[in-house]
């Protein structure tokens, strides 16, 4: 019974944590990948991402709305 009782409490605590960082604010980050199958992620804030978050933004803006 003691050891359902902390498999229980643990599972909890857990999905708890899962959802909090499921339901926070998504963060903008710019991705950018190369031919040769390599990426890099650039989080805003870096001096990289600030300049291209701009022009990524233009860009969904005008696909989402179709001009």
């Amino acid at each position: 019974m003691r050891k359902t009782l902390v498999f229980t409490l643990l599972a909890g605590a857990a999905g708890a944590a899962i959802w909090r960082r499921a339901a926070g604010s998504p963060r903008e980050q710019v991705q950018l990948l190369f031919d040769d199958g390599s990426s890099i992620a650039l989080d805003a804030g870096r001096e990289e991402a600030d300049r291209l978050l701009p022009l990524a933004r233009d860009v969904l803006s005008a696909a989402r709305s179709g001009t």
